[in-house]
């Protein structure tokens, strides 16, 4: 089923007309990355409205949609409001997630239509993948793989957390990344244990462990991966704390299948880090799913009460964190299926020292 067609399922009484104002949404109905525009969808059609700066290459690339420039003549608005004439709408659900407070009042008292919030449906479908979706979501990942190759030839001491994340930027794009899935973690020694760090002007020497949590995007949709190398050498702390962390993955990823509520994998990645000694260290869920987003339902976390539908695709990365030490985290993306799940990162995971 084309994605538009499952956005047009949706006009069942309730609304009648979809307002398509998020970049994903758009993206996601129109199988296609505009940066900026609107969409409208109706059961008697669908408009697309972008500036001069994107109209040849919506018109060359949208699909099921009728394109129409704005501009000064003909501003959103305008257009928007001939669309519901046209189209006889009367009620448009709209992605409230996605607003703020003062677009949605300009929507209010511009628009011809009633507004209602409507974003968990427009947003649900994507919980599960096409076969299309996974294909490029692979060649993200395969893509996030080749880089971490690349950048453990560059990592040396002396360099700084800031020069290591320049590199590692620079392999995603090297390596076919058409975007940067989102700001890349680069983190070393004691800046390990801060989940997010953010990098800085620290100096990685021997004896660290860096963290690299990063992902290239290809096409819009995302990859996620972390990995903890050490530099030089890793004291017997270190190697103990890393191979709980990977028993805990590995354990938890052999539990995952389609029907199992995130929060009870998860439990199985807390458990072993619990049974460790480490369970106040591990403060973050085990993962969360992605695809047009970075951060994407369903979370594979405590709080996930929904069974995982088969196709979602999560990543699995639990992590220990001693404060002023260091810290560790292992991250994969997995393909949920009905008997379990598929791994589709392709990097080791046993302790690298560079």
């Amino acid at each position: 089923m084309k994605n538009l067609d499952k956005y047009l399922s949706l006009l069942n009484g309730e609304v009648d007309g979809l307002l398509l104002t998020s970049r994903y949404s758009r993206h996601y109905g129109a199988e296609f990355d505009i940066a900026e525009g609107v969409a409208i969808v109706t059961k008697k059609g669908c408009r697309y409205f972008t500036d001069s700066r994107y109209i040849e290459s919506a018109e060359n690339n949208l699909k099921g949609f009728e394109v129409l420039e704005v501009n000064r003549a003909f501003p959103y608005f305008t257009r928007l409001n001939d669309a519901i004439r046209d189209f006889g709408v009367t009620v448009l659900g709209y992605e409230e997630a996605y607003l703020t407070a003062a677009e949605l009042m300009g929507y209010e008292k511009n628009l011809n239509a009633k507004l209602v919030p409507f974003n968990k449906e427009i947003y649900g479908f994507r919980a599960t993948k096409e076969d299309w979706e996974l294909a490029l979501m692979r060649k993200a990942q395969a893509i996030t793989d080749k880089a971490f190759s690349d950048i453990l030839t560059r990592i040396k001491p002396g360099m700084t957390e800031l020069e290591l994340q320049a590199e590692l930027i620079y392999c995603m794009y090297k390596n076919g990344g058409t975007g940067l899935a989102f700001d890349p973690i680069v983190v070393s020694g004691p800046n390990t244990s801060l989940p997010h760090g953010v990098a800085g002007e620290r100096v990685i020497q021997a004896g660290d462990f860096v963290t690299m949590d990063f992902g290239a995007s290809y096409m819009g949709y995302c990859s996620d991966m972390t990995r903890t190398v050490a530099v030089g050498f890793a004291t017997e702390e270190m190697k103990e704390v890393y191979e709980v962390v990977l028993k805990a993955q590995e354990t938890a990823i052999a539990a995952t299948k389609a029907g199992i509520p995130g929060k009870d994998i998860d439990a199985v990645a807390r458990q072993v880090i619990a049974d460790a000694g480490y369970g106040k260290y591990f403060g973050h869920g085990y993962g969360h799913s992605l695809g047009l987003e970075i951060h994407e339902n369903p979370g594979v976390n405590t709080s996930n009460t929904e069974p995982l539908p088969v196709n979602a695709i999560c990543s699995a990365e639990p992590g220990i964190y001693l404060p002023g030490k260091f810290g560790v985290r292992i991250e994969d993306v997995t393909i949920i299926r009905e008997d379990g799940c598929e791994d589709i990162t392709a990097s080791p995971k046993h302790l690298i020292i560079v």
